[in-house]
C-alpha cells in the first residue's frame, strides 16, 4: 500500500454495497450505498481489493455471524471529542445496546446526550465501530447513517449470534 494513497473497494454485503478505503495506517472509512459514500472515488484514490483484503475478510466473517469483535488497525479521522466517543463505541459489547444518554455518561459528559449522538452519526467506521448498537433511550431505533433497515439487520444479526440461531 503507498504511503499517502486512500484504497478501495466496494464490497457486496447483506446492508448493500460498502464502499470500504484505508490508507497505510489502517482502514478509515466504512460507506454505505446510497448514503453519501459511493458514486466516483474521490480525485487520487486508488482501487485496490488486495489492500482492503483483511477489511473484507474481517466484514465477510461478521456477516456470516463468525465474528463478533474487530480487532482491524484503525485510522478514522476525527475531533478529540469524537475520537473520545468512538472509542467507547468500541467498548459497547457484541449483542448489547445502549442509549445515547449512557454514551455520554461513558464519555464523561452525562449533559452531552445531543453531542454524542451528533459524534455517533459521524462515525466514520459503522459495523466495525459499532454505531447501530446505540438505541434512544425509551428503546426506540433511531438515526443511523446506512438507514434504519439496515440497524435493524444489524442488530437482528447479533441478536440471531448471540442467542446461537444463525438460521434464525
Amino acid at each position: 500500500m503507498k504511503r499517502d494513497a486512500i484504497h478501495y473497494f466496494d464490497m457486496p454485503s447483506p446492508c448493500g454495497v460498502l464502499r470500504l478505503n484505508a490508507d497505510a495506517q489502517g482502514l478509515r472509512g466504512i460507506h454505505f450505498e446510497g448514503r453519501g459514500g459511493h458514486g466516483p472515488a474521490p480525485a487520487g484514490w486508488v482501487h485496490d481489493p488486495a489492500a482492503l483484503a483483511f477489511a473484507r475478510e474481517a466484514l465477510e466473517a461478521y456477516f456470516a455471524g463468525t465474528r463478533t469483535a474487530f480487532d482491524l488497525p484503525l485510522h478514522p479521522l476525527g475531533t478529540p471529542f469524537q475520537l473520545a466517543v468512538w472509542r467507547e463505541l468500541a467498548r459497547i459489547p457484541y449483542g448489547e445496546t445502549i442509549s445515547y444518554g449512557e454514551l455520554a455518561r461513558r464519555v464523561g459528559d452525562p449533559g452531552a446526550a445531543r453531542a454524542v449522538g451528533a459524534a455517533n452519526g459521524a462515525n466514520p467506521l459503522p459495523i466495525v465501530v459499532p454505531c447501530h448498537r446505540v438505541i434512544g433511550a425509551n428503546g426506540s431505533l433511531t438515526g443511523f447513517g446506512g438507514g434504519l433497515p439496515n440497524k435493524r439487520l444489524l442488530l437482528g444479526l447479533e441478536a440471531r449470534v448471540a442467542r446461537g440461531d444463525l438460521f434464525g
